[in-house]
């Protein structure tokens, strides 16, 4: 899987563990090992931009998804299609701020906003109560298993 991580936020960020946990999302959900994502940090002036030009919405975001081709997760019995799952943008700046209100790090909350943004490009979204309901439980799981996994190997990736 083809996963490239591009920090222009000025924040540093663990890419490494970025990468890592896109890779045990996109491995969960069955999507292609050939599969390509990409992970953008930036600045909140670009961020409220990006907002602002797609979403028509004022100020800075935490995180947006841009999807590509459309991929979706398979079930056992399928085959996964290789192709560009999309681009998730992240803003450590106000993750930051985020953190600091749901009282854990900003590292857990760029991890959680990474696991939201890759459920979008996959199709999921929260519009609906029980769209909201499915996204957010899955999302739950999904960092509970990586957070399991991180523990067992002693925050080694």
């Amino acid at each position: 899987m083809a996963i490239d991580v591009n920090n222009e936020s000025g924040v540093p960020a663990d890419e490494e563990a970025l990468v890592a946990l896109a890779r045990t999302v996109l491995d969960a959900m069955g999507i292609h090992p050939l599969a390509e994502l990409s992970i953008l940090l930036v600045d909140v002036d670009t961020m409220e931009r990006l907002h602002v030009q797609w979403m028509d919405e004022p100020g800075p975001t935490d995180v947006l998804s841009f999807p590509m081709d459309e991929l979706r997760p398979t079930r056992d019995d399928e085959e996964p299609e290789p192709g560009l799952l999309g681009d998730v943008v992240l803003c450590p700046m106000v993750a930051e701020k985020q953190a600091k209100q749901a009282g854990h790090s900003t590292e857990d909350e760029l991890h959680l906003l990474l696991t939201h943004g890759i459920l979008h490009l996959l199709g999921y979204d929260h519009a609906e109560p029980d769209e909201e309901r499915e996204m957010f439980g899955l999302q739950r799981q999904l960092l509970g298993a990586w957070q399991e996994q991180r523990r067992h190997t002693g925050g080694r990736l």
